[in-house]
């Protein structure tokens, strides 16, 4: 296919790594961002990868971005890179696309695409007609840790998800049945199901660019989602925003430093592609818990914050809360903002700035009101958004509030596995 084709959708092909000579269940880990106050998990993992060349040695979770030694994790994460890269560890797949598919841990599969993406394209500023944007509201503080574990490594390892709203399922979903050169196949390790991986062939790689396209094409704003003057929007960022925008920040800076910035690796950044429609693909709420605070206190500011809010189920936002001495429903009539997720965190972003505390994500019900039940905490559980509604309010609202919701169990995020250069 034509380059300028790829470029309209920005989208490429990629010089893809993958791990050789090593057990694949010990190398795959969870991303970053899961697990962030379960430290529990982390070490389970640390004892299952042991001395084996494993992923878990090229990235930092998340929770562990404010340890004191912070600095020599990541240069040590960065030496495991250029070891990794020195003693060969990697098979390269040239300007290669792979087909996924991920058996969750409830059985059902889900199907993807990993290719690269263009950061020219992306753009996570609110109310953004970027071709690739983000869904929910980006925490510009999340921002320069994750751009200080980025900024000196070579390489790149996704966890990265897009959506793409193909309701009649003609991108993605056809090369189940198709013939492809067969590239992994095994058991993720704590929970985290299956993985299977095929190269894509050139023609396979063409007939899904033409299937893009065609969710672009002039007219199709106006007619799915009734916004004909709206920019088209093909890629949502369904996960891993914050470290999709740290890519963008390290590409922006080494692009002012150089004349050819137009051929720097770090203009691209791999990516998984999957259909909002997929069966498998199941948006959850992410749910929040206030560490370090009065609960009492910080339910009576919430009656004060919101005149008319009150104990119990009824007419307007709603979300359950659980600590040490009692659980409930708390319901706010009248919201001015959309979704109950947006009421509840103004108010926390008032509260924490007012009163100090600590606001953590957590996905999954069950370990929020297990965090927020301990002292000093309190936890607050929220329905999930409902995911057909995701592209139309992305470009007629802009933004989501941040954290508003998750594609599935926490177990079931992506995993470590492939790689790519960004420094020459």
């Amino acid at each position: 296919m034509e380059r300028h084709v790829w470029e309209h959708l920005g989208l490429r092909g990629a010089d893809i790594l993958l791990p050789k000579g090593c057990d694949l269940c010990k190398w795959a880990v969870v991303a970053c961002d899961q697990f962030t106050s379960q430290p529990a998990y982390w070490r389970q993992a640390e004892e299952i990868v042991g001395d084996t060349p494993s992923a878990l040695r090229l990235m930092l979770p998340e929770g562990e971005l404010g340890a004191v030694d912070v600095e020599g994790r990541i240069q040590r994460i960065n030496a495991a890179m250029e070891d990794y890269l020195r003693r060969e560890q990697f098979a390269l797949h040239p300007d290669a696309m792979f087909y996924i598919e991920r058996t969750q841990s409830d059985g059902l599969i889900r199907r993807g695409v990993l290719a690269a993406i263009d950061l020219e394209r992306y753009d996570f500023t609110p109310g953004s007609g970027a071709l690739i944007r983000a869904t929910e509201g980006t925490v510009m503080e999340r921002i320069p840790p994750r751009v200080h574990v980025r900024e000196n490594a070579p390489l790149e390892l996704p966890h990265v998800m897009l959506l793409i709203d193909d309701g009649e399922r003609r991108c993605i979903e056809p090369l189940t049945a198709e013939k492809m050169e067969p590239l992994y196949d095994f058991k993720l390790m704590l929970g985290g199901g299956r993985l299977r991986g095929w190269r894509m062939t050139g023609e396979q790689q063409e007939r899904f660019a033409a299937a893009l396209s065609a969710l672009i094409a002039p007219g199709v704003m106006g007619e799915k989602y009734g916004l004909p003057d709206a920019a088209p929007l093909l890629f949502a960022v369904g996960d891993g925003n914050h470290s999709l925008a740290a890519a963008k920040a390290c590409y922006e800076r080494q692009k002012r430093e150089t004349a050819d910035w137009q051929s720097l690796p770090s203009r691209y950044a791999l990516a998984e592609i999957v259909n909002l429609h997929d069966r498998s693909l199941r948006f959850e709420a992410i749910h929040r818990v206030v560490f370090d605070v009065d609960p009492a206190h910080l339910l009576y500011s919430l009656h004060r914050f919101y005149p008319e809010c009150h104990e119990g189920e009824g007419t307007g936002h709603l979300f359950s809360y659980a600590w040490a001495r009692k659980t409930g429903v708390m319901t706010v009539p009248r919201p001015a903002m959309q979704l109950s997720v947006g009421t509840l965190q103004t108010f926390l972003d008032d509260y924490t700035s007012r009163y100090g505390g600590r606001v953590d994500y957590i996905h999954g019900a069950a370990a929020a009101k297990e965090l927020g039940r301990q002292p000093g905490n309190i936890g607050f559980c929220l329905d999930a958004l409902e995911k057909d509604q995701l592209f139309k309010t992305v470009m007629a609202d802009g933004v989501l509030p941040r954290k508003t919701f998750s594609m599935g169990r926490a177990e079931d995020k992506r995993y470590y596995l492939e790689a790519r250069r960004i420094r020459s």
